[in-house]
């Protein structure tokens, strides 16, 4: 293994998001072999580092790949911990060893349904990075009077706090009065997106669940709280789709499962 950025390598391992990783870093709460390291800093195989309370050996083998799929019920907040002592999204996630997982993305505590993780903290950065503009699509029940003036307006774009915003699609779901339901498309992550862009045009939405991230639908056979593994073929093409590639030593080997869930294809539902 050649010398690399201390962040890339742990991220690498899974411990975190790059920019998450170097934060750490530019607080001084890394060491490498025993001294704390700056931003910049590289290391290679067989160092020691230290971080939050965890002494991990750099390592040249990329780990196994790993991207999970998983229905969040609505009370979840995506918080490693909650001070409040709410219930979060990473207690029903499976253990891992030697890394940890991290979400691609968020959902609010009123929101219910798909969230990523995966091992691969350069994955999860690049699936979140606005420059990929990875499309996110929403089930939406809402309250109020939709017009199509108002349509128009929340796909031209409206002003919101944190700047101008817009749906790339809004689609018809059906359903009366109070129960009508949109289904919308949007290429960014900001807080409470869909919810603010409804109530710029007076509409308020009752329920909001999100069905698509990229090419990976919610599947339907998916119980609220539950996981489910992509299989690697998708987990390859999901990393080719942001620039990334899956070695050998990252494909897992379909014998070595043991899955109590079903497969099912990243494309299609």
């Amino acid at each position: 293994m050649s010398e690399e950025r201390a962040q890339k390598a742990l991220s690498r391992m899974g411990f975190g998001s790059r920019r998450e990783i170097e934060r750490w870093i530019e607080r001084g709460q890394v060491k490498v072999n025993g001294e704390k390291i700056k931003l910049g800093a590289k290391v290679e195989e067989g160092d020691r580092a230290e971080f939050h309370g965890k002494r991990i050996i750099i390592r040249a083998a990329k780990a196994e790949v790993r991207v999970l799929v998983y229905n969040k019920p609505v009370g979840e907040v995506c918080s490693r911990k909650d001070e409040e002592g709410r219930k979060t999204v990473f207690d029903h996630l499976p253990k891992l060893t030697n890394s940890r997982w991290v979400s691609i993305g968020r959902l609010d505590i009123n929101t219910s349904g798909l969230l990523l993780f995966t091992n691969n903290g350069e994955l999860a950065n690049r699936m979140m990075h606005p420059s990929h503009e990875i499309e996110r699509e929403y089930a939406v029940r809402v309250r109020g009077e939709v017009t199509l003036d108002k349509i128009k307006q929340l796909k031209k774009g409206v002003e919101l706090e944190d700047g101008s915003a817009h749906f790339d699609e809004i689609v018809d779901a059906g359903g009366q009065g109070s129960n009508h339901w949109y289904h919308v498309v949007l290429r960014e992550g900001r807080n409470r997106e869909v919810r603010r862009l409804w109530e710029a045009v007076d509409v308020t939405v009752s329920r909001l669940m999100r069905v698509r991230y990229g090419e990976i639908h919610l599947p339907k056979s998916l119980r609220q709280g539950k996981t489910m593994d992509l299989e690697q073929p998708e987990v390859k093409q999901l990393m080719e789709s942001v620039g990334l590639e899956l070695d050998e030593q990252g494909i897992r080997k379909e014998q070595d499962r043991k899955r109590k869930t079903k497969h099912f294809k990243a494309r299609g539902r």
